[in-house]
């Protein structure tokens, strides 16, 4: 069994297991770093025992889904999929009309309101800003259920917190190779076992 799938560990192994996955890089390729971000996901979907996890990013007043994973006989979500922010899940996470951690949207007040207007069912919802240093907001990472967990965890919220900050890392140090004009992609994440064995 993949030590990183494996269900027996406790919401502390899965930090470490994030850590080690996401390793700031310069020059991987895309295909390598898009790959890199999709084993994270899928980690944490898995972990967490959720039917999507996704990174957003606001960007021109849209809430645009930059990455996501989701089981692949029930595609809810896509990448390229844009909304208007002001409307989004995430942009009440981020203003707080929203908590980050909703373990039954239909019980929450505030959420139940909204199901009506998603294409899909929510059940449990938990979403963190990924905040850069600056205090700028990209976006957020979300994960959800269709429906709502038995006993979803709250440490899960903590796991999610942690992989947005190293997130934001990645995101920042992008952005001042940019400005260096070394232009590399999007959250230059890569597995640290793939980095040792360049």
């Amino acid at each position: 069994m993949n030590p990183l799938f494996d269900p027996g560990y406790r919401p502390e192994d899965l930090e470490v297991q994030v850590s080690e996955l996401l390793v700031a890089t310069a020059d991987e390729s895309d295909e390598l770093i898009d790959r890199s971000i999709s084993d994270v996901l899928r980690l944490l979907r898995d972990r967490m025992k959720m039917d999507v996890v996704f990174v957003s990013q606001f960007a021109e007043g849209q809430r645009v889904i930059r990455y996501v994973d989701t089981d692949p006989g029930n595609p809810l979500l896509s990448v390229g999929d844009a909304d208007p922010l002001e409307v989004s899940w995430c942009q009440r996470v981020v203003d707080g009309r929203l908590p980050e951690f909703i373990p039954d949207a239909r019980r929450l007040p505030a959420s139940a309101a909204l199901l009506k207007d998603v294409p899909f069912s929510i059940g449990t919802h938990i979403s963190t800003p990924i905040v850069l240093a600056s205090g700028e907001v990209y976006g957020t990472l979300c994960t959800f259920s269709q429906a709502p967990q038995g006993d979803p965890d709250p440490n899960d919220l903590k796991v999610l917190r942690y992989t947005a900050k190293l997130a934001a890392g990645k995101i920042e140090g992008r952005r001042v190779r940019e400005r260096q004009g070394a232009g590399v992609p999007e959250l230059s994440l890569v597995p640290l076992e793939r980095k040792r064995s360049l």
